[in-house]
């Protein structure tokens, strides 16, 4: 089966300004892919051009099986389109918007079904101008459904939400991997993308800097294991070669299940209490910051 998606080499110039530099990647049927990037990374105009909305300067671009520059009304009523701002009328009900916008489509899913899918069933005959932003939201993602698409854009989908929402939000991107749908995401939130993706790309400079799972890109999965606490009164005799700084003892280790061991039976030999102990391998965020430094930036005081 081809690829949901494939790009290969694409770029896209502005006079002397190169925004996308020969980015290649495929998204599989039924993936979630977050791409994920600074502000100007290239990451949105990426998108645009996958949606059909903006002309690329070279490469080649499939989406659905169709150059989406060429697509048309026919791609587009395969692909869904939900943008961090969705210019919806807020005297119209809930019902009376997704049943508007089904009607631009020849074969568009059951009303009443896409609102109970995002979870805005008890206010189907709310007007916009009452629903809260995480509501809104859920909506704007009902009007990217209304048409059936195989393939779905989202564009940052939880801006502004707070974590209660962020987490119902998730669970209706998981309802659409259950129906077999593509879903192809920017985000900010490394959570949000740690939680939802199959695959991370992460785009700098309007390359591709990396690309792996959640857990294993960028090498996170081979990062040592850091460990830290807070500094007892007495280190004598700790086993462990330690970083002390502001209060705190810090380590790295390759083996975390024998160094602790070491650690934690010299403490209680002594009768050491390791307030705040944490042990953690570097986040998702952690590695983003890393893949996205500026390397030509310099850090002052």
């Amino acid at each position: 089966m081809t690829p949901a998606i494939s790009v290969r080499d694409l770029r896209k110039s502005y006079g002397d300004n190169d925004a996308v530099r020969g980015v290649s990647f495929e998204v599989g049927h039924g993936e979630v892919l977050a791409l994920l990037g600074p502000n100007g990374a290239g990451k949105t105009t990426t998108v645009e051009i996958l949606e059909g909305y903006r002309q690329r300067t070279s490469g080649h671009v499939e989406v659905l099986g169709v150059d989406p520059a060429k697509g048309g009304v026919a791609l587009r009523e395969r692909i869904g389109i939900v943008l961090q701002e969705c210019g919806i009328d807020a005297y119209l009900t809930v019902r009376e918007v997704v049943q508007m916008h089904s009607e631009y489509y020849r074969a568009p899913r059951d009303v009443d079904e896409v609102i109970a899918l995002v979870g805005l069933d008890e206010k189907v005959t709310s007007r916009v101008k009452t629903l809260s932003g995480g509501q809104q939201r859920r909506l704007d993602v009902a009007l990217g459904l209304i048409g059936d698409p195989e393939l779905l854009f989202l564009d940052e989908p939880t801006t502004g939400f707070d974590p209660s929402a962020r987490r119902q939000s998730w669970d209706i991107v998981s309802n659409l991997t259950a129906l077999g749908k593509t879903v192809l995401l920017t985000t900010h939130y490394m959570d949000e993308a740690q939680m939802l993706a199959d695959r991370v790309i992460v785009i700098a400079r309007g390359a591709i800097v990396a690309e792996g799972t959640p857990e294993d890109i960028g090498g996170r999965d081979l990062d040592k294991t850091i460990v830290s606490f807070a500094a007892p009164a007495d280190l004598l005799g700790v086993p462990l070669a330690l970083t002390v700084a502001d209060g705190h003892c810090r380590f790295e280790t390759e083996d975390a299940t024998r160094d602790l061991h070491r650690l934690t039976s010299w403490a209680v030999e002594r009768g050491v209490l390791l307030d705040g102990l944490d042990v953690r391998k570097p986040s998702l965020e952690d590695v983003y910051l890393r893949l996205t430094a500026d390397p030509t930036s310099e850090v002052t005081a």
